[in-house]
């Protein structure tokens, strides 16, 4: 078998839309179903990008490379349920990552003014997780500026209309809530 590259037109490929993406990997199930496989083979994906050179003046310190997925509900049930909170059906809730102070006191204002916002936009903070985190591979620089992870999980309202009126909810609450965290005092309304 001979290899051409770059490789002839064929589904969704098309060779004019070719370039370079030093650092990109993409996976996909072109039927859509849900599978470890496919997280498997992002992680090896992340695994064979080290040559990106990515890393700070210490090996052990990169740039924080990892994966997009959909949300895993099944996951995310038994999270939350450790958490002492239960999640409605899938699509009517969603999950923010937040990265934030290592300082309780000041997460604890922040969570406070981000549930005001939810509250605001007419949505329902469900509850928070604390990420687990595995800290001993981290250099020193890392660690030095290592932010506290956390997820807010966010219940839709029952009068939006469709999943993209809940997705652009979502949006306003993470531009609303980064300004008002990040820079206190501007009035956002």
């Amino acid at each position: 078998m001979t290899l051409r590259f770059p490789p002839s037109k064929q589904g969704l490929y098309d060779p004019q839309f070719e370039h370079d993406a030093c650092g990109v990997g993409f996976v996909v199930q072109m039927k859509g179903h849900a599978s470890h496989d496919i997280v498997e083979q992002a992680l090896t994906i992340l695994l064979n990008l080290d040559h990106r050179g990515a890393v700070g003046a210490e090996p052990n310190t990169g740039d924080g490379a990892g994966i997009l997925m959909q949300l895993p509900h099944k996951f995310m049930q038994k999270a939350a349920a450790a958490e002492g909170f239960e999640l409605p059906a899938k699509g009517q809730y969603g999950v923010g990552m937040i990265y934030a102070s290592p300082d309780p006191q000041v997460r604890h204002e922040s969570r406070q003014i981000f549930e005001g916002i939810v509250k605001g936009i007419g949505q329902t903070v469900l509850g928070w997780r604390d990420v687990p985190a595995d800290h001993a591979s981290l250099g020193e620089t890392a660690r030095a500026s290592e932010p506290f992870m956390e997820q807010v999980f966010i219940g839709r309202s029952p009068d939006l209309a469709d999943d993209l009126a809940f997705e652009r909810k979502l949006y306003v609450i993470r531009k609303q809530s980064h300004m008002a965290i990040r820079h206190p005092g501007i009035d956002l309304h």
